[in-house]
Formats: structure tokens, C-alpha cells, sequence
């Protein structure tokens, strides 16, 4: 029976990673519809170059600091226990390969391309699994200091915050370290709209990944014995919420309405095995809301070029998520309890820490060294024909 139960664990950890991993095709083509048309290669071969830099670097390096784990045993040894610990590292990797994901669409349009995957192997390799580690793993005993002093320990069930915030907070750097793109901001005050290319490849993008969300969310918890309707309904109810208050607020505009149910699923991650439905609701609401108002501040008001507006989506959505958990979570407010306030208040804020550094870190020592941005040319040609020498579609009709 031992053998047929971790079988079981090891399709159902499986399936979850095939289901994420699916949704780089999302984050592929919401960038790709939400990007100028000459930028649309750049995007597909970003995101894809990016999930294979992420595997080596977490591979060989970020899984061993996160759990202490690392793969160099005779493949006899790794069969053990059916392969489930080679499937959880595939499941937990779809997750770190998130980060660079997210970050993309922050600097789409005029970052350089090997710079960026140099970032992406740092990133993924040192940075992110350095949090993960402390949050799911007990590194450095911050949880132990969290339990004792506040009553419970930090609780992100499936990433609001150490995957979310941790990306969005890194892309912050980049986005700020690159500058907006050339002619997006005039001297004299106006802003050039550089409209979506394609709604319809948006909107793709954001069903896939809202589709593929509900495996990263309910296969977090692992183990078949561990499923939870509960991550289901709260997942859906969140993604709700979120695209309601997005379609209000953004008055009818397709882009922010695609967004709104990603806000709402950035915001759920952290405490959908806790809450209830209702709270779920609230809490995708409140992150839709957050999401229209800080990319319209970001953008017009700030300054911010952020493309795909990745810190206001990712960073202030994952990190409302993670404080959403120990409000929403609490059974005073009909969640399952367990849960502390300032225990999620003060990991939040430590995520926030580390990627902000980690960030500036990374793309500080880029732009002094190799340089992040693309010319004044080869961005006017677009990122495709510069960097990959070829367009998304014919400029004319060829003859053959």
C-alpha cells in the first residue's frame, strides 16, 4: 500500500507541475499581446530561454539551498519512493522559474537578451531560494523566532508572497535601473500610449494562466492525503473578485479586465487553504482594485514604465496576499485559524527586503558590467529584429 500512496503522490505532484509549467505559455502570450508587435518574438523566446537557464541554475544550485537537496546520486538511488522527490524538485522549479517570468514583462521592449539571462541564473540560483528556504523550509530558524514570538509561524501556502512578491520586488530594480522606454514620456509632461498589439493573444495569455493557476494553487499541497476543495473554491472565488473590481474600476478596458482575475489568484496563493469562500472574494477583490489603481499611479502619475505592470500585479498583490492570510485566515472572520498577523506582516515585509537587494544587486552589477538596455536603434527596430533577426509576420507578402 506504501508503494501505490507514493505513486499516487508522485502523479499528482506531476500533473500539478505540467499544469504550471503550462503557464509560462500564459506569461509567453500575455506578454506577447500586451507588447508592441515588433517585440513579439523577443517575448516567446524570453520565456522560454528563461524556464531553461532556471532548471540548471536551480538544478545545481537553488535547490540545495532552499532544502538542502541536490541530485548527484546514481539514478538507483533517485528511483526511490517511485521518483517523487526528482517530481517535487520539477514541481517547486515550475514555481522558481516564475520569478524571471514575471520580471520579463516588466522590462519588455528594451532590455538586452544575454544580460537578462545572466540575471535569470542569479536570481533563480541565489536569490530566490535564500527566501524560499526561510519560508518553507525553516532556514536560519526565522520561523522558529516568528512561532515563538508572535504565536504562529508564516503561512504561504502556494507563493503569494514567496513567489509573487519576490518577483514583482525584483523587477522593481530592473524596471527603475533600465528607464522607460524611449519616447514614452515627453519633457513637457504628456505620455505616449503604446497600446496592447493584440487583446486577443492577451487574453490567451491570461486564461492559460488562469486555468494553469488552479494547479499551482491546489497541488501545493503536495501529497494526495493533503487535497483541499477548499484551495479550489477560494481560487476560484478569488479569481472572481478580482476580475469584478478590475472591470469596474478599469471601466470595461480589456486589459485590465484580463488582469483582474490574475490579481485576485496572485492574492489567494498565501492563504487559500485557510479562508473561506467569502473571505477569498474579498481578498481577489481587494487585489484587483489595488492592481488598476497602483498601475495607473505607476504609469501616468510616477512614471514607472512597467510594462505588463509586473510590481503592481505580482509585487503589491502578492504582498497584500501575504497579509490577507493572517486577516482572512483567522476564525474570527470564518477562517480555519492557525495563523498570526504580525507573523505574516513582518515575513512580508523581510520578502520585500530581500528582493528589493537582491535585485539591485543583480541589475547594478549588470548595468555597470555588461550593460541592460538595448540602444536608441536597435529599440526603435524592436527587440525581435535586433535581437533575433527576425519579425513576428511578414513585413510583405514573400515570394516564393
Amino acid at each position: 500500500m506504501e508503494n501505490v500512496n507514493t505513486s499516487h503522490d508522485v502523479l499528482f505532484i506531476l500533473l500539478g507541475a505540467i499544469m504550471v509549467l503550462a503557464m509560462h505559455a500564459g506569461f509567453a502570450f500575455l506578454e506577447v499581446g500586451t507588447v508592441r508587435k515588433k517585440n513579439q518574438v523577443n517575448a516567446l523566446v524570453k520565456i522560454l530561454s528563461d524556464f531553461a537557464v532556471s532548471t540548471l541554475a536551480y538544478f545545481f544550485v537553488g535547490y540545495s539551498i532552499a532544502y538542502g537537496v541536490n541530485f548527484f546520486s546514481g539514478a538507483e538511488t533517485l528511483l526511490e519512493k517511485n521518483g517523487y522527490e526528482l517530481t517535487k524538485f520539477f514541481f517547486l522549479l515550475t514555481f522558481a522559474a516564475a520569478i524571471p517570468a514575471i520580471i520579463s514583462g516588466g522590462i519588455a521592449e528594451r532590455a538586452k537578451f544575454h544580460p537578462q539571462l545572466a540575471a535569470t541564473f542569479l536570481l533563480v540560483g541565489l536569490v530566490y531560494p535564500f527566501f524560499e528556504g526561510m519560508a518553507w523550509n525553516q532556514a536560519l530558524g526565522v520561523q522558529s523566532w516568528l512561532k515563538a514570538t508572535f504565536g504562529a509561524e508564516f503561512h504561504d501556502f502556494a507563493g503569494s508572497v514567496v513567489v509573487h512578491a519576490m518577483g514583482g520586488w525584483i523587477a522593481l530594480p530592473a524596471v527603475l535601473l533600465l528607464g522607460a522606454r524611449h519616447g514614452r514620456y515627453s519633457r513637457n509632461g504628456s505620455i505616449a500610449a503604446h497600446p496592447p498589439s493584440s487583446i486577443p493573444f492577451l487574453a490567451l495569455g491570461a486564461w492559460i494562466l488562469t486555468v494553469g493557476w488552479f494547479g499551482f494553487n491546489v497541488m501545493s499541497a503536495q501529497t494526495l492525503e493533503k487535497i483541499s476543495g477548499l484551495v479550489a473554491l477560494n481560487s476560484l472565488m478569488a479569481m472572481v473578485g478580482g476580475t469584478l473590481a478590475a472591470l469596474v474600476l478599469g471601466k470595461n478596458d480589456p486589459g485590465f479586465v484580463h488582469n483582474g482575475p490574475l490579481a485576485g489568484l496572485v492574492a489567494v496563493c498565501a492563504g487559500s487553504d485557510l479562508m473561506h469562500p467569502l473571505g477569498a472574494l474579498v481578498v481577489g477583490g481587494v487585489a484587483g482594485a489595488l492592481f488598476v489603481i497602483a498601475f495607473t499611479l505607476a504609469q501616468n502619475r510616477w512614471k514607472i514604465d512597467d510594462v505588463l505592470g509586473v510590481w503592481p500585479l505580482h509585487g503589491l498583490c502578492g504582498a497584500w496576499g501575504g497579509i490577507a492570510a493572517g486577516i482572512f485566515g483567522s476564525q474570527a472572520l470564518g477562517g480555519a485559524g492557525g495563523v498570526s498577523l504580525l507573523s505574516q506582516l513582518v515575513m512580508t515585509l523581510l520578502g520585500i527586503g530581500i528582493a528589493l537587494t537582491g535585485g539591485l544587486l543583480v541589475y547594478g552589477a549588470l548595468k555597470l558590467t555588461v550593460g541592460l538596455r538595448l540602444s536608441q536603434e536597435e529599440e526603435y527596430e524592436g527587440a525581435d529584429l535586433s535581437i533575433h533577426k527576425i519579425t513576428a509576420t511578414p513585413e510583405r507578402e514573400p515570394n516564393w
